[in-house]
């Protein structure tokens, strides 16, 4: 199968956060295999999906510049400072507008997550009847990201406000969950701080 075949399905990669918790580094800026970590889950998108939209906060010229040569659009999001909710609901408007049959959402901290997991996803998304809000999980079973939502929950996405992201939605539609297992820790594995990175770099 074509690494292209999720042309009905986007990508959303909320790239606007402060990563506060990192104490003066951009963890979207650490290196990964030599090139910046939002680089690398871009290119990973984009080889995976047709359509790839990253948000950015005001004010990013070095998250924008990691992006240069990317086939991915990219959106300033005035009021990133809002939370998760801000880059949620330009991605339901701009995954309206590109008439997708589904919207991944993908964090841009998880640099575990391989193209062909997101191949996978949507290869498995495409192929349900109807179309399942598609949460990866671990090996073991627990929910992580990245999470695929149907164009019938769009609506709701441009909705929501404050740094919860789409969980509500899951929350009241999780009737509709179906549950996708990456290897491992894939799914949950997330670098916030200083220690996670020196944690994860210690494993490789």
């Amino acid at each position: 199968m074509s690494a292209r075949a999720g042309q009905g399905v986007g990508v959303l990669i909320p790239a606007a956060g402060a990563a506060r918790r990192m104490r003066g580094r951009d963890k979207l800026l650490e290196p990964v295999a030599g090139h910046p970590l939002l680089a690398v889950v871009v290119a990973r998108a984009c080889a995976a999906a047709g359509r790839v939209l990253v948000t950015l906060g005001p004010g990013m010229a070095l998250r924008r510049a990691a992006l240069h040569g990317q086939p991915a659009a990219c959106t300033e999001i005035a009021g990133a400072a809002e939370g998760m909710a801000a880059s949620v609901r330009a991605g339901a408007v701009w995954a309206t507008e590109q008439g997708l049959a589904g919207l991944m959402v993908l964090p841009a901290d998880m640099p575990d997550i391989a193209a062909q997991d997101l191949v996978g996803m949507v290869a498995a998304f495409q192929a349900a009847d109807p179309s399942p809000i598609l949460r990866a999980t671990t090996a073991d079973g627990r929910p992580g990201h990245p999470v695929i939502l149907p164009a019938r929950h769009f609506a709701a996405m441009a909705g929501l406000r404050g740094d919860a992201g789409a969980r509500d939605i899951l929350r009241v539609h999780r009737s509709e969950v179906a549950a996708h297992p990456l290897p491992g820790t894939r799914a949950i594995t997330d670098l916030d701080t200083p220690e996670d990175w020196a944690a994860w770099r210690a494993l490789r």
